[in-house]
């Protein structure tokens, strides 16, 4: 079984540290993403499993040797840039089959598997062509096959996709997704700042703050249980809406004040000592409708309509300061710059969180 265990992992610059004591196992066959907001770290961990970085404290696992100090082409991984890292006067086929005529492996071996990743990336038309005569997302297959090649333990992907343009994003990451089908027993660990890739590829998510861990679980489990605010407002776009809020009445359906002087019944469990304290009341964009009664979260007024074909986005003001709140609603509904407003919400989608930024659980 051929997993990693990252044990109280630190990385320090002089006497800065920038990634403070992570713990993290990861299964063999998984497919796991790092996300969390530019400078979080995530990039730094990758290349400390890579070898690319030194380990500055803890211990780092592959199977079930230590590897802290191994060099990075001793450790079974294969690792994809966002640059692609391609020689440019070779054509496809001699990129691919260049690690391994390095390693001085047969030219029957080294046949064979070029061919057999060039078919599983469709990548046999091109085999004689150049890097400047292939798309972005062809070059990106091409730096892909060559990993295939070295036949790893552990895949690390550093923003495969960041260069290409929307439509090659998505093509891109369906061959991605389509790899780890076929490579059911290769772990593979993926950097990005882009939600979809990580809700759509990942079997768990590490999201990452500071160098800390914020949350691991899978992108339903991280969506609909936030652990604390962090994640609440990373996962998901728009990103959740936050209300000040104070409790009310503690309980095991707990009410609590918005800021907007709305009281609302959360139905989210809080104890009795939290009475009186201060909250943030949370519901995501996409759970919010409009209400027609008076029965309703709260109202407020339309600032911006985006219309954006199948959904339209609707920003109301009155409720917080600064940052209006953003409903997701379906796109054939009328709604217009100047209107009064009032949302409603099932409880079940409501979120509170203490005043530390931790989750009220149900």
């Amino acid at each position: 079984m051929v997993g990693l265990k990252l044990k109280g992992l630190k990385k320090s610059y002089g006497s800065v540290e920038v990634i403070h004591g992570v713990d993290l196992e990861i299964e063999q066959g998984e497919f796991i993403v790092f996300v969390g907001p530019s400078g979080c770290g995530k990039s730094t961990l990758l290349r400390m499993i890579a070898g690319l970085e030194s380990i500055s404290g803890g211990t780092l696992e592959i199977g079930d040797m230590v590897v802290n100090d191994v060099p990075p082409s001793k450790r079974g991984i294969a690792m994809v840039f966002q640059s692609y890292a391609l020689y440019p006067h070779m054509t496809v086929y001699d990129n691919m089959a260049f690690g391994m005529r390095i390693a001085k492996e047969s030219s029957e071996d080294i046949d064979r598997r070029v061919r057999s990743a060039a078919d599983i990336l469709q990548l046999g038309p091109y085999l004689d062509r150049l890097p400047k005569a292939l798309s972005g997302g062809q070059r990106q297959r091409v730096a892909i096959g060559r990993a295939i090649c070295r036949d790893p333990k552990v895949f690390l992907f550093d923003e495969p996709l960041s260069n290409l343009d929307a439509a090659l994003r998505v093509a891109t990451r369906i061959e991605i997704s389509k790899l780890n089908e076929t490579m059911p027993d290769t772990t593979m660990i993926y950097v990005t700042h882009d939600q979809v890739e990580a809700m759509t590829l990942a079997d768990r998510i590490v999201v990452l703050s500071g160098g800390y861990i914020e949350q691991v679980g899978a992108p339903m489990e991280l969506y609909l249980k936030p652990e604390n605010l962090f994640v609440a407002q990373f996962i998901g776009s728009p990103a959740m809406n936050i209300i000040p809020a104070t409790i009310e009445e503690a309980g095991a359906s707990a009410r609590i004040t918005l800021s907007g002087g709305k009281s609302v019944d959360t139905g989210i469990s809080v104890p009795g000592s939290e009475n009186g304290k201060k909250a943030s009341f949370g519901v995501r964009p996409e759970d919010l409708t409009i209400s027609k009664g008076e029965d309703f979260l709260f109202e407020g007024t339309v600032s911006l309509v985006e219309h954006l074909g199948e959904v339209t986005l609707v920003y109301v003001e009155g409720l917080t300061e600064g940052e209006p709140i953003i409903a997701k609603l379906t796109g054939h509904q009328t709604v217009d710059r100047g209107d009064k407003v009032r949302f409603e919400a099932e409880k079940e989608k409501l979120h509170l969180f203490d005043g530390n930024g931790k989750t009220y659980r149900r």
